[in-house]
């Protein structure tokens, strides 16, 4: 039988830690192995873990979450690895779901899975809008894929040896860089097999600032993605949207020329609003028309940000040597 590691990064999750284990100790194919990685949190975490019978292996100062995981692979001897991040609860049958599509095809070497649309904690409106974006964008890519997001994920050992260790540089957006190395070794798999439910960001500052972060690295990790032959990634935002959301934002200067020219970004934003009808259904669907349009001021916000974002790291392109990469 395949021996099945199960490694949970974890950095002050206090809050969601034993919501997450509990899942998996409850699992219909309950893991040969759980080794909880504590990046140096301050919050007990780790006490929660030895509580639930878990091994843990503590990184003396915080490193960051693709450290941590470096550190479990390390620590663990499965042929499976299973990334599970420490705010996510599985489904009961999450991880024989990820080893049936991996016996059922030798060729796939990674599986990754999506999120429930129930919260793991209801924290209100602003992480209902994060999880039903990641739930539709993930849901809309079901079949194969060519990245890969950790956050509930399993991987055969002998892949993640020939693909390397994970940036331990990159502290966001070290999945899309990993995944630029992986699919050009293996087949990846995403599937609705594999579920949980996630504990997303609530409050919209950290939203919009974890944004800002993630949205820097895209464009020189796209180029890196292009130079070392790998597909692109999938998208998790409508182009039309990023272009229309980038094109208002272009257009606002015509204000100083003209208040009548403020109509121009006006009807851009309105493009923005109905770039992405299937999003806009599966949110009314899920709930109703005043989340509806709440959803879409948030998805505003969170898109200024992401071109502005874009634009300025998009400048790390000009600058000389390794720093392209």
């Amino acid at each position: 039988m395949t021996r099945v590691s199960l490694i949970v990064p974890c950095y002050n999750a206090g809050k969601t830690l034993r919501l997450c284990l509990e899942s998996v100790l409850s699992q219909t194919r309950v893991p040969d192995e759980i080794v909880v990685v504590d990046d140096a949190s301050s919050d007990g975490s780790p006490a929660i873990a030895e509580e639930l019978g878990c091994r843990v292996v503590r990184l003396p100062e915080n490193r960051g979450v693709s450290a941590a995981r470096n550190a479990g692979v390390e620590h663990t001897t499965g042929e499976v690895i299973f990334f599970l991040d420490s705010d996510v609860a599985l489904r009961p049958d999450a991880v024989a779901g990820a080893l049936e599509v991996l016996e059922r095809d030798p060729g796939v070497g990674c599986v990754h899975g999506v999120y429930d649309t129930e919260p793991l904690i209801d924290d209100g409106p602003v992480e209902w809008y994060r999880l039903l974006h990641q739930v539709h964008w993930r849901r809309r890519h079901l079949g194969e894929v060519n990245s890969v997001v950790f956050a509930l994920a399993a991987v055969r050992r002998e892949v993640l040896a020939e693909a390397g260790k994970l940036d331990e540089s990159l502290r966001d957006c070290e999945d899309v860089e990993y995944s630029s190395r992986l699919a050009v070794r293996t087949r990846i798999v995403l599937t609705d097999a594999v579920m949980g439910r996630h504990d997303e960001g609530h409050r919209l500052l950290p939203v919009l600032t974890e944004q800002w972060r993630r949205a820097l690295p895209l464009i020189p990790l796209a180029v890196a993605t292009v130079r070392r032959g790998a597909a692109k990634p999938e998208n998790a935002n409508s182009r039309a949207g990023i272009m229309a959301c980038a094109l208002a934002l272009a257009c606002l200067p015509l204000g100083l020329l003209s208040p009548a020219l403020l109509a121009v970004p006006v009807v851009l934003v309105g493009w923005f609003v109905v770039a992405d009808p299937e999003l806009l259904r599966f949110v009314h669907r899920q709930r109703g028309v005043a989340f509806t349009a709440y959803f879409m001021a948030v998805h505003l916000a969170v898109h200024v940000v992401l071109v502005t974002g874009l634009a300025v790291g998009s400048l790390r392109l000009l600058r000389p040597g390794p720093a392209r990469a």
